[in-house]
């Protein structure tokens, strides 16, 4: 049976290029190696992704200027279908250089472009005319966008039956949750941000992330925790898995790695730790190599097997006020 294809949503899209160098040091010219051009932004690698690993998808982005019609030669390369909305404003270009005498990653990501009301409403349009599967709204928003912009975008999927994830922070992910979310994938700081406490001890995380589960926010919860691995909560509780052993070459777009290979593990009806644990794989895979979310498909299945098995946690007692809740947040 053909499964309809999963749609990625990215409005604040980027060409991502990485270099080496040798050191980086104020006012000197530093001389770079290794140049990388990707395309970028949450939804761009996930759909990236999805794609690698031989599932149908769809990647909808906002585009404009030179750097927006780079990034579409970018996916064309890479043979990712797509559908580049026209933006008046130039698509951003990040940089990502790697110092090799600290083994250092230095990110420089720009803020993007100035988006109308109307270019943003031509997303929503082309999500409620794209089909029926699963939707993955992933990345920031770009300036002039309001806040609910993926709360509107979770609607029209609940109104269609159609699963939606999203991968997001701040305002914009505070006003999604309660809107029949099929998962929210926050980084550990992103979680904290919305819990607006630390949540360090592997105890208070549990127990934060399935209290959002437990009051409807999000039917499921993955906090990805850089090298302490990640977590998952549920309607049946929350289990952990530790970090895949990998040598690390960079994690640009590991998180995204994440979220593509679990949303397509869960479209193909995996249960949920089966799909978390495609989603640890390919984060793994993602950070062997240099680029943007670069998992190969060969290195995902081959650590999916080698994958530690998770932990399986006891439900944590019901939160009281220091929970998380739809209206809290």
């Amino acid at each position: 049976m053909t499964l309809p294809r999963i749609v990625t949503v990215t409005v604040n899209p980027t060409v991502d290029i990485a270099c080496d160098a040798a050191c980086v040091r104020p006012i000197h010219k530093l001389r770079t190696s290794n140049e990388m051009q990707d395309p970028g932004g949450g939804g761009v690698n996930v759909a990236r992704v999805i794609h690698e690993l031989g599932g149908d998808v769809l990647a909808v982005f906002l585009a404009g200027g030179f750097p927006g019609q780079f990034l579409t030669q970018l996916l064309e390369e890479e043979h990712v279908p797509m559908q580049a909305l026209p933006i008046q404003g130039g698509t951003r270009i990040s940089y990502t250089v790697n110092d090799l005498s600290c083994r250092q990653e230095f990110r420089f990501v720009a803020r993007g472009p100035e988006v109308s009301s109307g270019e943003w409403q031509a997303v929503l349009d082309a999500v409620a005319q794209s089909g029926s599967g699963w939707v993955v709204g992933s990345g920031s928003l770009a300036p002039g966008m309001p806040e609910d912009f993926y709360a509107r975008m979770a609607e029209i999927c609940r109104r269609q039956g159609r699963p939606f994830v999203l991968d997001t922070s701040g305002p914009a992910l505070r006003a999604a949750l309660g809107r029949g979310l099929a998962l929210v994938k926050p980084s550990l700081g992103e979680f904290e941000g919305l819990a607006g406490r630390p949540l360090r001890h592997p105890d208070a995380l549990a127990e934060a992330a399935l209290e959002l589960v437990r009051s409807g926010a999000a039917e499921r919860v993955a906090v990805t925790c850089g090298r302490d691995g990640a977590l998952l909560a549920g309607r049946d509780g929350v289990c952990r898995r530790a970090p895949v052993a990998v040598e690390a070459r960079s994690a640009v777009g590991a998180g995204d790695s994440f979220t593509g290979a679990m949303v397509l593990a869960l479209a193909r009806g995996a249960s949920d730790e089966d799909a978390f644990a495609w989603g640890m794989a390919a984060g793994a895979a993602a950070v062997m190599n240099t680029g943007t979310a670069h998992p190969l498909r060969a290195d995902v299945e081959r650590l999916r097997q080698t994958e530690p098995g998770a932990e399986r946690l006891a439900p944590p007692p019901e939160a009281g006020p220091a929970g998380i809740s739809p209206a809290a947040a």
